[in-house]
């Protein structure tokens, strides 16, 4: 074994980052469009001008050639991280044939066991490690490099660096949606949206022996990404822009950046009350207010002209009938009310 799994995530190179929680019912739809991400704020979004070339000068991109972020996220219960990309360029480079592409080349440790994870880099090659074996029994395994074409033209969406690319980058395991109106060698902006499932073992004989990365809340794990950028029509990229200051990122997962798995933001003051009917007979109802969250003051409105301030109220109706109940409250994190039609009801549907 090459890495211990675990290694201490302070001891990578850059970071730590967030990594935005969405909530169950705001997961994000792979469809280029970027308003599940508003709520996604600052400290989980990444400019490009937190990039720099990885030659040693520490130059900066330039805004007027390149510009933009990437924002990630995750959803508790789904080992899937989610990316939302969004970069304006002064030439996009695509339409060629093999790897002359603009690039976003992401890498992912999911447990942060570090080591090398590219068969060129295993410490046995050459010692009777053979090429094959080196590809076959490590490369993209413990963890994994995505050359991601933005956009891809012709080609698929991405190279999965590895011998699991038959699999990985496919549903059910990934998925990839582009928005732009770029052609070759012009300047505009692009949209990609996408999500991937990290694994701890990426088993090149299927997903049925590989094992996923189980996301935690408050967990980390490293992961890095780097724009290839080609400005021109001789196909030489302008730079290799890394979030990582080590170039090595590309194949060394000790050189990715340390994320962090955060808990889910306070969210607006939503309502919820049940009720349960107690006596049909004297047509008395029990409500409770279920809202989660801080309130400070209530009001009920019971649909006969009676009204109650108390958190669980007890109600009787005078006579029958199909009442139209709401509660609303207000606390710290807004306002909120909640209306139910005739739920609360004692007699059959009225005539016609």
């Amino acid at each position: 074994m090459l890495a211990s799994p675990g290694a201490a995530v302070a001891q990578l190179p850059c970071g730590p980052f967030a990594v935005h929680q969405f909530a169950s019912d705001a997961i994000p739809r792979i469809d280029g469009d970027t308003s599940d991400w508003a709520r996604v704020g600052p400290d989980a979004t990444i400019g490009v001008n937190r990039l720099a070339a990885d030659d040693g000068s520490g130059r900066k991109p330039d805004p007027a050639s390149i510009s933009g972020s990437v924002k990630v996220g995750w959803v508790k219960g789904l080992n899937r991280l989610y990316f939302l990309y969004e970069v304006s360029d002064d030439y996009w480079d695509f339409g060629h044939s093999g790897l002359r592409n603009d690039i976003f080349e992401l890498v992912v440790d999911g447990d942060a066991s570090g080591g090398p994870l590219i068969a060129r880099f295993h410490p046995e090659l050459g010692k009777g490690l053979s090429d094959s074996d080196a590809w076959f029994r490590f490369q993209n395994i413990h963890a994994q490099n995505y050359h991601i074409f933005t956009p891809p033209g012709s080609k698929d969406q991405a190279m999965a660096w590895g011998p699991q690319a038959s699999w990985i980058k496919q549903l059910p395991w990934s998925n990839f949606a582009f928005t732009h109106r770029l052609k070759p060698g012009g300047r505009g902006k692009l949209v990609m949206e996408f999500w991937i499932t990290p694994f701890d073992h990426a088993d090149p004989d299927g997903p049925e022996k590989s094992i996923e990365t189980n996301l935690v809340e408050g967990s980390s794990l490293g992961m890095a990404w780097a724009l290839i950028d080609r400005d021109g029509a001789d196909g030489k990229a302008n730079a290799f822009w890394n979030l990582s200051p080590r170039h090595t990122m590309y194949g060394q997962a000790s050189d990715l950046c340390a994320f962090r798995l955060m808990p889910l933001q306070a969210s607006p003051l939503k309502v919820q009350w049940s009720y349960t009917i107690t006596d049909r007979v004297t047509r008395t109802v029990a409500f409770r207010d279920d809202t989660a969250g801080a309130v400070v003051s209530r009001r009920w409105t019971f649909g006969d002209g009676t009204e109650s301030r108390e958190a669980a109220p007890v109600h009787s109706y005078a006579a029958p009938g199909k009442f139209v109940v709401a509660l609303e409250v207000d606390g710290p994190a807004g306002k909120s009310r909640l209306e139910k039609v005739w739920d609360v009801s004692f007699t059959g549907d009225p005539p016609k």
